[in-house]
């Protein structure tokens, strides 16, 4: 748990890092999709699941 937890934060940083960089390469897209897949497998992912859920139902919610 503590390897997975320091491998998501570490694919974080760097995802931040080339997304600031201004220019989104293929390897930067690659270390996007592998933190992607890592909290996927976290045990952090059912509260994003439940936060993007709640986030579309008050978006839905919105009338113009």
């Amino acid at each position: 748990m503590a390897i997975s937890i320091s491998v998501v934060l570490l694919l974080l940083i760097l995802a931040v890092v080339f997304l600031r960089s201004g220019g989104l390469r293929i390897s930067h897209a690659l270390v996007c999709v592998t933190l992607g897949f890592y909290l996927a497998s976290s045990s952090i992912a059912p509260t994003i699941s439940e936060g993007l859920a709640a986030t579309a139902d008050v978006v839905s919610s919105v009338r113009p």
